[in-house]
């Protein structure tokens, strides 16, 4: 659970960034919580909620998105859409330009139809708390014939701000596809800063595009090694941190936990009454690494992103990276590489010259990969395109409310994202 302290300082924000933020039943939730219910966002508020509890603790997290979404729909008068991730409101945004017919026969008799995924007894309940309602029902018709630029305001005119659980590491992609088409217009709000199942910050200024956490000194014992590693590395504490470095968390999170390195670099942006306010730049685990060359997965998305420029009429959905290794024997032969599994909407296929482009931008970025591709102890990264939709169906079979990772280590999502390969 979240400390009382964090749950009143982003109640605190947000009402004064966005007054009407926190009216009764006028915030409506897009999150997977499948092993228990609780409350949406840590804090005992419900009355702020029109979703239904129970609709979030479905088995199945596409059922659960799907039901929360109509509870979302019926409610025209929001003013805040919150999600648990960027990736779970993409995902339940996907699902209304699908099935939007559905949703709005559903809307206007008032129902909730059969899927998989949805018990019969839980539809019952759930399907009681629904009234008919035909005008709504032809707003969602009107509105999503029109396309999905700026859909969510144009669904919900009275909407002031979207808020997502996540907005950093690969996240990010989701994000910023979301501010570019389905949520134009709205800011996107990331209040918490979360590492090693414990809250060890808050972001007090809602309506700045990059998220920034204030780190609360009574929420955790915290300390930081130096990045880039020093020789004979030292802890730092708090009052020892200076404004633009970059830091490796060590923590620990409650009196009697171990002291553990929690795998995350931040930086330091600046103080706030003389605490640090830090921005997360990546997860130490998330790197990729065949010959020692550990390269983070952030600067990889960055060369990634910068191929996908050289790509006309590309724009990046999503992309996992694994090293060869984990293939085996499938693999081939040749040296241990990268392969890369990339969704992809505006191109349905590469030529063999644009996919060099990901293995020469690695090379530019990163002397030491161009080094071993060079002596040939690497060999030229393998780039694969996904059907559209893998990674939301990805996101399913993991069965985790947790970000998924993109530096892929696991044999059995590897197995299910290469049934997805069209080229």
């Amino acid at each position: 659970p979240l400390p009382t302290q964090g749950s009143l300082l982003y109640l605190d924000a947000l009402h004064a960034a966005f007054p009407q933020a926190l009216a009764p039943r006028r915030t409506a939730l897009l999150s997977w919580a499948p092993r228990h219910p609780r409350p949406p966002a840590g804090w005992p508020l419900p009355t702020l909620y029109c979703t239904p509890a129970e609709a979030g603790t479905l088995p199945s997290r596409a059922a659960a998105l799907r039901v929360q979404l109509l509870f979302a729909l019926q409610e025209r008068a929001l003013h805040v859409l919150e999600a648990g991730l960027a990736t779970e409101l993409h995902d339940t945004l996907a699902a209304l330009h699908a099935g939007w017919p559905e949703l709005a026969q559903d809307l206007a008799l008032g129902r909730l139809s059969p899927q998989p995924g949805l018990p019969e007894g839980v539809r019952g309940q759930l399907q009681a708390l629904l009234v008919p309602n035909a005008a709504r029902a032809a707003e969602l018709r009107a509105e999503c014939a029109r396309g999905s630029e700026g859909i969510v305001q144009r669904l919900w005119p009275q909407l002031e701000v979207v808020v997502v659980g996540t907005a950093h590491g690969a996240e990010q992609l989701y994000c910023d596809a979301l501010r570019r088409a389905d949520c134009k217009g709205l800011p996107l709000y990331c209040p918490f800063y979360q590492a090693a199942g414990a809250l060890l910050g808050v972001n007090l200024w809602p309506e700045e595009p990059v998220p920034r956490f204030l780190l609360c000194p009574d929420w955790a014992f915290y300390e930081f090694l130096p990045c880039p590693a020093e020789e004979e590395p030292r802890t730092v504490l708090l009052d020892e941190l200076w404004e633009g470095r970059e830091y490796g968390l060590v923590l620990t999170a409650q009196p009697g936990e171990y002291r553990c390195r929690a795998g995350e670099v931040l930086r330091v942006a600046g103080f706030h009454k003389q605490c640090p306010v830090v921005e997360p730049v990546r997860r130490e685990s998330q790197a990729l690494s065949v010959r020692g060359e550990s390269i983070p997965e952030d600067r990889f998305c960055k060369s990634l992103c910068r191929a996908v420029g050289m790509w006309p009429g590309a724009r990046l959905v999503d992309y996992i990276c694994v090293e060869s290794a984990l293939l085996g024997a499938s693999s081939g032969a040749c040296a241990p590489h990268y392969e890369v599994f990339v969704e992809l909407r505006g191109l349905r296929d590469l030529s063999e010259g644009q996919r060099y482009k990901l293995d020469q931008c690695l090379q530019e970025d990163f002397p030491i990969y161009k080094s071993f591709r060079f002596k040939g102890s690497i060999g030229p990264l393998r780039l694969h395109l996904v059907g559209a939709g893998a990674f939301a169906r990805l996101r399913e079979a993991l069965g985790s409310p947790l970000p998924m990772p993109r530096v892929l280590r696991e044999e059995r999502l590897l197995q299910l994202i290469q049934s997805t390969v069209i080229s």
